[in-house]
This record gives C-alpha cells, sequence and structure tokens, in this order.
C-alpha cells in the first residue's frame, strides 16, 4: 500500500511517502506558508520511488491542533489530491505525531506535547507511546499555560494513569517553558526543538488506513481545537494592550 502524507500544522513543513513500511521525506522550516513547495516535494518523492500519484492508494494529513493558515492548507491540498485521484483520506492528530516523533527522537514512552497557540494560549495533550502505538491519556485542548495543572488534568481521568518521567515537546515550551515547568513539575526533560513530522502522519495514518478509519475527501475537516482565531480590540485591551 502507498500513502502522501502532509504536515504543515507548525513553521517545519513537511510531506512523506509510505510505502509498505518504508518511508521518504521532504521537510524545511517555512515560517512564512510554503504552499508552494508542497506538491513539488510530494512529485519528487513519487519520482524517486518509480510510481506516480496514480499508483496512490490514500493521502493522510496533519489535521491540528495547530496554526490555523497551515491546517487548512494540509487539508486543502488533501482534499484536491483525494478528489482528482478517488482514494480516501485519514486526518491524523498533529499532537500524536508529535509524541511520536520525539519518542523516536528521544526513547522516552510519556510525553507532554505542547505547541504556541499565539493569543497567550497553547495547544496541550499527552501520550504514553511504544513504538508505533499511540495511545492518548489527556486528549488535545487549548488552555493559557498558567491555566496548566497536571493534578487537575489528570483528576479528569478516570482511572487516573500513572505518569512519571515525561518530557516535554513542543514549541510551546520554548514560548512559555518557565510557567509550563511550573505547572508540569515532574518533567524528566524538555525538547522545545521537536516538532511534528509527516514521516509520523504516515506512520499514524497506515495503521488508521488499515483499521478502516479513512473518510472521504469531502469529509475531510481539520481539528481547531479553538474556533477563535484573533481577539478583537477590546478583547486585546483587557488583556493587557495591542501588542
Amino acid at each position: 500500500m502507498r500513502y502522501l502524507a502532509f504536515e504543515t500544522a507548525t513553521r517545519r513543513l513537511s510531506v512523506a511517502l509510505w510505502q509498505d513500511g518504508e518511508i521518504t521525506e521532504r521537510w524545511a522550516d517555512m515560517p512564512n506558508s510554503g504552499s508552494e513547495v508542497l506538491l513539488p516535494w510530494a512529485n519528487e518523492l513519487l519520482a524517486e520511488s518509480g510510481i506516480t500519484f496514480k499508483d496512490i492508494d490514500g493521502i493522510a494529513f496533519g489535521a491540528g491542533p495547530g496554526g490555523f493558515t497551515g491546517l487548512r492548507l494540509a487539508c486543502g491540498v488533501t482534499q484536491g489530491l483525494a478528489f482528482g485521484l478517488d482514494v480516501p483520506v485519514v486526518p491524523v492528530s498533529t499532537l500524536a505525531a508529535l509524541a511520536l516523533t520525539a519518542f523516536d527522537s528521544t526513547g522516552i514512552e510519556n510525553i507532554w506535547t505542547c505547541l504556541d497557540a499565539r493569543m497567550n494560549e497553547v495547544y496541550l495533550a499527552a501520550y504514553r507511546v511504544k513504538n508505533d502505538h499511540v495511545n492518548e491519556v489527556i486528549s488535545p485542548q487549548c488552555l493559557p499555560p498558567a491555566s496548566v495543572c497536571r493534578q487537575s488534568l489528570f483528576n479528569a481521568v478516570s482511572p487516573a494513569p500513572t505518569f512519571l518521567n515525561a518530557c516535554g515537546v513542543g514549541d510551546g515550551f520554548n514560548s512559555y517553558g518557565k510557567v509550563l515547568t511550573e505547572q508540569l513539575p515532574d518533567l524528566s526533560g524538555i525538547h522545545a526543538d521537536i516538532f511534528p513530522a509527516a514521516s509520523a502522519v504516515a506512520r499514524l495514518g497506515a495503521s488508521l488506513f488499515a483499521s478502516g478509519g479513512s473518510v472521504s475527501a469531502a469529509l475531510a475537516q481539520p481539528m481547531y481545537v479553538r474556533d477563535k482565531v484573533a481577539f478583537t480590540t477590546v478583547e486585546r485591551l483587557a488583556r493587557g494592550g495591542l501588542k
């Protein structure tokens, strides 16, 4: 089976090709859009493998949460290709892909994922990872860094899980590391330079395809978690000014 995967929820854009467990990938840090590189990268990966778009069985994409523009980019490219090729798609949690990417880099199984959501908030979730199995411990949510409280988060989970020696990953720790460290005092380490990768989206997507988790292109949607794109002027003033 062959799948393409796109991940554009952060400034690190990437495209991957899955072929029966073998993965090739293109990526680059592109904080200002990058929409012009996705299809050329996909073409390069396919050409290197000696296949064309017509040989693709499906497409996976990082559905979020993350930057609104990036989420719409991945979803839009995925839908456009899937409609044209008449193949199914699978939305993959960007934070789950971040956890899998972090596990590959660190070998640590318990992972707090955190992306900067702007507007003085973060996207946060917790996962337990073992090889390609990513189990959600705390579901993705959007909240101010100072409101993150490990104990209250776990109190909502029944039964409360054991989650020791966890590392923190994602650019949310780069933006709000001091506050988050105070809220999550038992972190074993922080890796703010790890970003979700299309290769991880491809691996998670392959499992979803195999288990019947695909949907039609028309049903593909980003997972925003937060619906609000920006504060109004009044709201920004209430939060301390127009910075």
